[in-house]
């Protein structure tokens, strides 16, 4: 009686991450974090929203942690070029920055990105953070998501939509 031979196992592909950060000390951390995940490999470090943008597609990144003030080129500037360029479509950047502020937040997803998060998220929830935006959900800061649920409850209230009209003609 022969036994069929067990298929070797194949790790899932790691999460590709690119830091763009434009302190090195900050990226060197981040990039010793991401490596310490099994599921994540660093494939780039830019210093500016430029070399970022340029990184995005070459170094073959999927998720680009992104710093908003940056020389050159700002985070914001760097992920709307991500977002527009249809070569990146699966290219997702996550916001990481100190500047936690309604405008930023607010820019950061009208350019594109995924995800917003602040620098003094704990080392686990950003590991998180890279994983939900690399699987195509996006992600607030805790901040960030209590001022917006309370500016959206300030709103006044709309009734919902209703049917469209039917249009007759004669």
């Amino acid at each position: 009686m022969t036994f069929p031979m067990a298929s070797p196992t194949t790790a899932p592909p790691r999460i590709r991450v690119l830091l763009a950060d434009d302190q090195t000390l900050v990226r060197a951390a981040f990039a010793m974090l991401v490596e310490s995940a099994a599921d994540m490999e660093v494939v780039g470090q830019a210093g500016t929203g430029r070399q970022a943008a340029a990184l995005a597609g070459s170094a073959g990144a999927d998720v680009v942690v992104m710093d908003i003030r940056m020389p050159d080129l700002d985070g914001i500037e760097a992920t709307r070029i991500i977002a527009a360029d249809s070569a990146l479509a699966g290219v997702r950047v996550l916001v990481l920055t100190t500047y936690d502020t309604d405008e930023h937040v607010v820019a950061a997803l009208r350019a594109g990105a995924s995800g917003f998060l602040v620098k003094d998220t704990r080392p686990a929830e950003l590991l998180n953070a890279i994983r939900t935006v690399a699987a195509g959900d996006a992600l607030l800061s805790p901040g960030p998501t209590a001022r917006l649920i309370a500016r959206v409850l300030r709103l006044p209230d709309r009734p919902p939509p209703g049917p469209a009209p039917i249009g007759l003609t004669g």
